[in-house]
């Protein structure tokens, strides 16, 4: 796993999260069916077991205490039995509760499924839906003018459901414009939210399209570039700094104002039937963005989050062991790292014969930079795999000279693993990275805009292999040779620090291609 990634997950306790938003409780009833029922063509379930979870809000929260966090659960519930489990369910998980409001007024939201042999038959749903009585929302809005400033982020699931009235709307929009603070969202109606100033949302790839008012594209690959066509129109319409939409088996796309677009790419699971990986998504994003993570590295950890429990049955949870567990398996320099030629070719052989289109670049990735992740993020949509060739030490000291590489290879290897948008990595020692490319035969050769066709000599060889060459675009103010001149000036690091920072309020582009 990535030291970096793993630094950040330690970081997770030191959280204050206030989640805000409709909380239900999901019960499980499970059984079996042998028989149909005499009065109807219908299936006899004979129940075996049931099982309680927090659902909505409440099961963001869930997700931020196991995920190390802590969290505080903002919303308002009926006063009987059911909402009493869920009080039961949320207090077990460390959940605080203290700003639940149980209400007579109200029913608690329950949503019940009836499941025979891990098929779900039916679900029922019961409980108040309406917006909150005007004392109900008093004692809410009561609630959280006196608290949420205590808090390091405020995440916002809003279902529809009632907790989220244009007053408690509009009490976080006057907190952001008078302090603004991490605020993320959650929302089946983000346009609601236009004038609240959210630093990031959390739309799915549907109610983005409805949100643009677009029509579904056709064919699933196809969605993360129509998204990322409406990039302006989407930040604009929903007011907030970063969009991370959710694109299920086709992973996430992240975009950020002033910042070229960021792909997280999701990994093959197992057919389940979660419920709630969006909340684990937004649970896991609220931490690392609090804990300062860059935006593109807390899509990663959120999009690790989320695939772990997509591989669950029901509404689920990630605990930080699980997430580390499934970076080090998946995003780790070991899982990705190929020493072996010979398993190279035939990774690449299987690649191939599955139809997929093979793309190879190189470099040193000596302090990986904003510019270095847009660049392998655009290599990648060139086609399916993406293979990089990494500069070894030796190598780099050829190159750059004796005070290079900053990093080792071991480190480099490490960090660039933890990008989900690279497949392979191959440490090469030789001028060029000719040898591999004649092991790989990419379909495809990508270099940085500061390179033109006629300085790589291996693009014939790509051409005679029957590959293509792409140069992406360079983009300027900020290369690995600025950043250790930086730390090098006596307080230039500092200062760069400050200003460089993206949350709340990011700043423009800064970014290149030099590897």
């Amino acid at each position: 796993m990535s030291p970096s990634l793993s630094h950040v997950i330690d970081t997770f306790p030191r959280s204050r999260v206030a989640v805000l938003g409709d909380t239900m409780l999901d019960t499980y009833l499970r059984g079996e069916t042998h028989r149909l029922c005499p009065e109807a063509p219908v299936p006899v379930v004979t129940v075996s077991g049931r099982t309680h979870a927090a659902g909505g809000a409440g099961n963001t929260a869930v997700n931020v205490c196991r995920l190390g966090g802590h969290a505080a659960l903002f919303s308002v519930i009926g006063d009987d039995a059911s909402g009493r489990r869920l009080l039961r369910v949320l207090r077990e998980a460390g959940v605080s509760t203290e700003h639940v409001l149980r209400r007579p007024s109200r029913r608690t939201l329950l949503k019940q499924r009836v499941l025979a042999a891990s098929q779900m038959l039916l679900r029922i749903d019961d409980g108040s839906a309406q917006a909150l009585a005007a004392g109900d929302e008093a004692v809410l809005l009561e609630h959280l003018g006196a608290a949420l400033d205590g808090f390091d982020a405020v995440v916002v699931s809003d279902y529809g459901y009632g907790a989220l009235t244009a007053n408690v709307l509009r009490l976080l929009a006057d907190r952001q414009a008078r302090a603004p603070g991490l605020l993320l969202v959650d929302a089946k109606d983000l346009e609601a939210y236009r004038a609240v100033g959210a630093t990031a949302v959390k739309p799915n790839y549907a109610q983005a399209i409805h949100l643009l008012g677009e029509r579904e594209a056709g064919r699933p690959g196809d969605r993360a570039a129509q998204i990322q066509a409406h990039q302006e129109r989407l930040l604009r319409l929903t007011g907030a700094q970063v969009a991370a939409v959710t694109l299920d088996s086709d992973g996430a796309l992240i975009l950020e104002r002033g910042r070229p677009p960021y792909r997280t790419y999701a990994r093959p699971a197992r057919h389940a039937q979660p419920a709630g990986a969006g909340d684990t998504f937004l649970s896991a994003l609220a931490l690392a963005l609090a804990a300062g993570c860059s935006t593109p590295a807390a899509a990663e950890l959120a999009s690790a989050a989320a695939a772990v429990v997509v591989e669950m049955d029901g509404t689920a949870s990630c605990t930080a062991a699980q997430l580390r567990a499934y970076l080090g398996a998946h995003l780790g320099g070991d899982a990705k790292h190929v020493p072996d030629p010979a398993r190279l070719a035939a990774l690449v052989e299987a690649h191939r014969r599955a139809g997929r289109r093979i793309v190879f670049t190189n470099g040193c990735f000596d302090l990986l930079h904003r510019g270095h992740v847009a660049y392998l993020g655009g290599a990648k949509a060139l086609g399916d795999v993406l293979i990089v060739g990494l500069n070894g030490d030796e190598s780099i000291r050829r190159l750059k000279g004796p005070g290079r590489p900053i990093n080792t290879v071991a480190d480099r290897v490490q960090v660039l693993a933890a990008l989900s948008c690279v497949d392979h990595i191959a440490v090469f020692e030789d001028e060029t990275p000719c040898d591999l490319i004649r092991t790989i035969r990419p379909d495809v050769y990508v270099k940085g805009g500061d390179y033109t066709r006629a300085m790589l000599r291996e693009a014939p060889l790509v051409e005679a292999l029957g590959g293509t060459v792409r140069i992406l675009p360079y983009v300027e103010d900020c290369s690995t040779s600025g950043i250790i001149e930086r730390i090098r000036r006596p307080g230039a690091a500092a200062t760069h620090a400050q200003t460089g920072r993206a949350h709340p309020r990011p700043p423009g582009p800064r970014n290149t291609a030099e590897t």
